[in-house]
């Protein structure tokens, strides 16, 4: 009963000598943490207002912000260290040699970094543009280090990582998405006639974009009929919604001025 008592006698003993000697660094430490936290958000938002006024776009204006704020974390960090005695230069050391050994096993997320890194410096596109990648057609939302987030009309988001980006080809169309389809009319019909009334409905629609021009011509002549090309801009965000009611105009047009769509017919003949 005396040993046991002795020994948390010992260990009472211990741990008031560890409060004594680190309870007031680690209490400092903690400050400094909170206080780097804040000062880091705080220079975050400075940062993001510095590039506003310079007209930088988001892309870059988030990049800078969020550099801003890791670097202010990690001085933080190191003084928070300093407070216990710790020597920056092993802790460095031994974060070099877990990354080194570490590279095989993330080199997907590293590669991510490094094409996310790519994309911020060289810009082949940015936050509210219309991509399309191997398929994928949307609007970018937001550009991380890691992945690029777009979205689409149907209100999906849909995530890239970043190193699927780099190396393919990437087609940029701004804030808008181009509209290419056929309407075949008959060889009875004047292809300038019709030619006229497809202008005038686009033309007319508000939505359809100016820069670049409207196109509208003979596509090809098929066994079938005349096929009259067209192909206009329309803002991605609404694109089916537009180009249907666009659709619903142009028909209605043509039907006004008796325009007649061939369409393939089969006959039968039943013999006795």
């Amino acid at each position: 009963m005396e040993e046991e008592l002795q020994t948390l006698q010992k260990t009472a003993d211990l741990a008031r000598e560890i409060a004594v000697n680190y309870g007031f660094q680690f209490l400092a430490a903690l400050i400094i943490l909170i206080i780097g936290w804040q000062v880091s958000r705080w220079v975050s938002s400075l940062v993001l207002k510095l590039c506003d006024r310079f007209s930088l776009d988001i892309t870059l204006s988030r990049f800078f912000a969020g550099l801003a704020k890791t670097i202010v974390l990690a001085f933080v960090f190191i003084i928070a260290l300093g407070k216990f005695g710790i020597s920056i230069a092993p802790f460095i050391a031994a974060l070099g040699a877990v990354v080194f050994g570490s590279t095989l096993a993330l080199q997907g997320p590293i590669s991510n970094y490094g094409a996310g890194l790519t994309i911020v410096l060289t810009r082949p596109f940015v936050v509210g543009d219309t991509i399309r990648i191997n398929n994928v057609i949307g609007i970018v939302e937001e550009i991380k280090l890691a992945y690029t987030l777009l979205s689409n009309e149907d209100g999906e988001q849909i995530t890239i990582p970043n190193n699927r980006i780099i190396g393919e080809i990437i087609y940029n169309s701004s804030k808008n998405l181009i509209v290419e389809q056929l309407i075949t009319i008959s060889y009875e019909d004047d292809p300038e006639k019709v030619t006229k009334i497809i202008l005038g409905e686009l033309n007319k629609h508000n939505s359809v974009v100016s820069d670049p021009q409207v196109q509208v011509g003979i596509e090809q002549l098929s066994k079938f009929g005349i096929e009259i090309g067209l192909r206009y801009w329309i803002p991605t965000e609404k694109y089916f919604q537009l180009k249907y009611d666009i659709n619903k105009n142009i028909y209605a047009a043509l039907l006004a001025a008796d325009i007649s769509i061939p369409y393939q017919k089969h006959i039968i003949r039943m013999e006795n």
